[in-house]
């Protein structure tokens, strides 16, 4: 091959990847949802039958998991409109708004 042929080739193609424009893109957010507080949501420690009590029947009541061996209880989930109740056994041991961020 020609080594003059190369050269120009490659300041061709230099000079187009210096005048290509800049790669842009939009951040898209979720819709804004009102977010339960912490003072509303269950508090820990309160049983099923307490929480369905003062927060009323969940939305949706999700397959549990674990409960395979004693070191592994059965962990419940409820959805309610805005937030997930945690259960181990029958008692809460988390209240998580939707959309919540994971702590680093």
């Amino acid at each position: 091959m020609n080594v003059k042929y190369l050269l120009a080739t490659a300041t061709v193609l230099a000079a187009a990847v210096m005048t290509a424009p800049a790669a842009q893109a939009d951040t898209l957010a979720p819709p804004a949802q009102p977010r339960a507080t912490a003072g509303e949501l269950p508090q820990r420690g309160l049983s099923m039958a307490q929480v369905e009590r003062r927060y009323g029947a969940p939305q949706e009541k999700l397959p549990s998991a674990g409960g395979d061996a004693p070191r592994h209880p059965p962990i419940h989930r409820w959805r309610y409109a805005g937030y997930t109740v945690y259960f181990e056994r029958n008692r809460v041991i988390h209240s998580v708004p939707d959309g919540a961020v994971p702590q680093s």
